[in-house]
């Protein structure tokens, strides 16, 4: 535990960020996992969809700092290049 009030202040408000924080965390994976699943359906237009929504979480999620802009980034090259791949399959069958 904290021997100081300022450091026990430093805990509380870690702590408050730490919540915060958690909601836009959960919001990027899930977001992630609803357009790796539709991709993997082959429901083109759920995906694309599905992944316009993941890039705007990750957006924000990085714009707040919660991760960062390079894992955002990363995130969203991989969502992009997974959708163009299973488009080209799906037009060569």
């Amino acid at each position: 535990m904290a021997n100081t009030r300022s450091a026990a202040k430093r805990a509380r408000q870690a702590e408050k960020r730490r919540m915060r924080n958690r909601v836009y965390r959960s919001w990027a994976r899930t977001a992630i996992k609803k357009a790796r699943a539709h991709i993997q359906a082959g429901d083109f237009q759920a995906a694309e969809e599905a992944v316009r929504v993941a890039v705007r979480v990750l957006d924000r999620a990085a714009r707040k700092g919660i991760i960062h802009r390079n894992n955002a980034a990363r995130r969203k090259s991989r969502l992009m290049r997974m959708l163009a791949k299973a488009k080209a399959a799906a037009q060569q069958s």
